[in-house]
């Protein structure tokens, strides 16, 4: 039977988390997760059953986006890989989880995103944008551990992103029900979140 464990940034993002789920709040930012979740995972006798389920909000980086979304992809925004590619090294800034859709790209930084020009500039290469999925990711396949990003959309990645604290509690509640559909009772399972088109 696999074992899950519900890794959010935030209280008020896990606040609709089913009572028996194990929750592991991490704080705020791509340090912060990948730390938090490789204790956690270290602290485990046997990680053969186990599933990391990211939940979250995240800012839209198109306007016609709204809603939950299982994201494929996940990339690292902030880092400059052109330059450690240059160096020899392989950045790793662009990495696969789970069974999230492919079309669905989500862009992992620490800079919280409510610049007109930085949605831009990264709505090129991304649907969504956030500050942990790509730490969790990455820490949990480091562990070898299956990861799955479940993201809710709270608002559009510019200036209304700095409402956050009023819209998080709205985003919570379909977390807290996809959680509900699809790991506590997935026989009653509705639809999966869309794909990107």
């Amino acid at each position: 039977m696999t074992e899950h464990l519900v890794v959010a940034a935030t209280e008020a993002e896990a606040a609709y988390v089913p009572a028996g789920l194990p929750v592991l709040i991490t704080g705020i930012g791509k340090t912060a997760a990948a730390t938090a979740v490789a204790r956690a995972l270290a602290s485990y006798g046997d990680l053969g059953d186990l599933t990391v389920i990211n939940i979250g909000t995240a800012g839209s980086l198109h306007d016609h986006h709204d809603g939950l979304f299982e994201p494929g992809i996940v990339i690292n925004h902030d880092i400059d890989a052109a330059a450690i590619r240059a160096l020899g090294y392989d950045p790793r800034e662009r990495l696969e989880c789970g069974s999230g859709s492919a079309s669905v790209v989500l862009a992992t930084g620490d800079v919280f995103v409510s610049e007109p020009d930085v949605r831009t500039r990264l709505a090129v290469d991304a649907d969504l944008v956030d500050m942990e999925g790509y730490a969790v990711v990455y820490a949990a396949q480091q562990f070898g551990v299956p990861v799955r990003l479940v993201k809710h959309v709270s608002d559009n990645a510019d200036e209304s992103a700095l409402d956050w604290p009023s819209v998080v509690d709205h985003s919570a509640r379909h977390l807290g029900e996809w959680l509900v559909r699809n790991v506590v009772d997935p026989e009653v399972q509705e639809e999966d979140p869309p794909a990107v088109g």
